[in-house]
């Protein structure tokens, strides 16, 4: 069953927040906002305030998912982390 774009956003706001509480992930947590990312990015429904802070998540797993330490990336990004939710819950 296909997720729906609530369903989506829900996700991606997990893990982002998972990252943001725990200070590490993994390379597969990184692919799984990518390819949120993209879903997202294609749906007309989505805010484009939303969509701007969706750019933001594509180039931090883009980032993540090519770095040699991971837990650092994503300890550098705390403040982006938890603003990204904040943003995304304000728009949603």
């Amino acid at each position: 069953m296909p997720l729906n774009e609530q369903d989506q956003m829900n996700l991606l706001k997990d893990i982002i927040n998972n990252h943001q509480l725990d200070c590490c992930g993994s390379v597969s947590e990184c692919e799984q906002l990518e390819r949120l990312v993209k879903s997202l990015m294609v749906n007309n429904n989505i805010n484009q305030n939303v969509k701007t802070v969706l750019e933001e998540i594509y180039n931090y797993s883009q980032n993540g998912i090519n770095s040699s330490n991971l837990d650092q990336h994503i300890e550098s990004h705390q403040q982006d982390l938890s603003q990204w939710v904040n943003d995304m819950n304000q728009y949603t």
